[in-house]
């Protein structure tokens, strides 16, 4: 049920450990377990600066302490006696033009993803269309039952929904063993835990885990784009090895990584190697999007949360191949190249984690994410992927709700009211959201 992880990656990795071209921080202490109180991303009470988990799980800080992650790097220490880790109930928003809807994971949560799938704390909900109607949702680093030695942790993990209809959340139905259209991967043997999507080697300061960051169908066919992560650092900051794209073939069930879409992130270009180049580094978190022009495009940003939104667009039979991709460079005699080292930033900075989308109720493409600097969780509207962008609008801010991270577009969202997930750190789950766009 694990992702086929080759020799040739596994090299990759080490290789990177040894070339001291990029800076190794210490790995980062689980906290979904623990009962402490954690990260407050966007800020903490509405301030610029955040206490508590620093790195991917946290944002809206300069100068904050305490454990970091996004969410975690790995298990840590039992909670000692609470199995279920410590979402609370869902969050109210006051004011504004964002309303919760309902929690999508943990034991709070309609799906009771604990007892079913052994989902304590999980967060990203990555979601997209399999192509047949079905949404797949990914999440980054899982925790199940905190009281064992390992809390059930898990690098990252799929859950399915035939729900389309998001106003009372997202139902996710039974997972059922070789079933690849139930509700998650699970086996004979543990028919009540979600198997893990893409393995990482766990081993610290090299790589301690991969998350995804976008995902798509093409015929059928589901691809993953993920960070392999070598160590996390400061509040919203982190190391990453590469990103590199796993297919799979069966619904999500199995997932293999084909070597030849690794961007490896390291200030050097190797001739004839499309794989290393500096400007890698500007694709290592990235958001696809179905243009209406046959093209798919590739928003992209370096690791962390404080870098531009680069552009690369590909057609869909070339997903596979980084050669055929072609980047945006706003250079009126020749906007679009298949060479690097011209790029023109489409979104200024601060960007985070992102996800882009086409909406037919505002014929308009949009992009949602956090700016870690002033604490707000934003959109942009635009009639064509290269922008121009809108001036960025507040969704909500550390003000209403704080902890929030990651906005992900639910593809059954196209009307007046946007539906996207968001995880906050203080549960280490993720929620369902709701905005009336005639408020913005």
């Amino acid at each position: 049920m694990h992702a086929f992880r080759s020799a040739t990656i596994g090299a990759t990795v080490l290789a990177l450990a040894a070339t001291g071209l990029v800076v190794v921080s210490a790995p980062a202490a689980a906290a979904p377990c623990d009962n402490g109180s954690g990260s407050s991303l966007l800020g903490s009470s509405g301030s610029s600066g955040s206490s508590g988990s620093s790195g991917e799980g946290s944002s809206g800080s300069s100068g904050s302490s305490g454990s970091s992650g996004f969410g975690s790097s790995g298990p840590g220490s039992s909670s000692g006696g609470n199995r279920e880790g410590k979402q609370g109930p869902l969050p109210i928003i006051i004011g504004g033009n964002t309303k919760t809807v309902s929690w999508v994971t943990g034991p709070a949560s309609q799906n009771n993803t604990l007892a079913r799938f052994s989902i304590s704390g999980t967060d990203l909900g990555i979601s997209w269309d399999n192509g047949s109607g079905q949404t797949l949702m990914a999440f980054g680093d899982t925790f199940g039952d905190c009281n064992v030695s390992d809390q059930e942790w898990r690098n990252n993990v799929l859950l399915r929904s035939d729900d389309n209809d998001l106003s009372d959340g997202i139902t996710v139905p039974t997972a059922i063993p070789g079933d690849s259209g139930s509700g998650s991967i699970v086996t004979a043997a543990k028919p009540f835990y979600s198997q893990q999507m893409i393995d990482a080697l766990d081993v610290p300061y090299v790589e301690v885990t991969d998350i995804p960051t976008t995902a798509i169908s093409i015929g059928g066919v589901q691809y993953i784009n993920y960070m392999s992560v070598r160590s996390w650092g400061d509040p919203g900051q982190w190391v990453t090895n590469f990103s590199a794209i796993a297919v799979s073939h069966d619904n999500g069930q199995t997932w293999t990584t084909d070597v030849s879409t690794l961007r490896v992130n390291v200030d050097a270009t190797v001739p004839g190697v499309e794989q290393v180049n500096p400007d890698n580094a500007k694709f290592q978190m990235n958001a696809y999007v179905a243009g209406n022009d046959g093209y798919i495009y590739q928003f992209g940003t370096p690791n962390g949360r404080f870098g531009d939104a680069w552009l690369a667009r590909f057609k869909p039979a070339d997903i596979l191949d980084l050669t055929k991709y072609e980047y945006y460079t706003n250079n009126a005699s020749n906007r679009w190249s298949t060479e690097f080292g011209d790029l023109k930033a489409v979104v200024p900075a601060p960007v985070s984690e992102m996800s882009v989308a086409w909406n037919e109720y505002l014929q308009r493409y949009i992009i949602l994410y956090g700016n870690e600097l002033q604490g707000r969780i934003v959109i942009r509207t635009a009639e064509h992927p290269e922008g121009p962008w809108s001036n960025a609008k507040t969704l909500f801010s550390s003000l209403q709700l704080n902890g929030m991270y990651a906005p992900f577009v639910h593809p059954k969202s196209n009307g007046r009211y946007l539906y996207f997930t968001a995880s906050r750190w203080d549960d280490y789950n993720v929620m369902l959201l709701r905005t009336d766009l005639d408020l913005i």
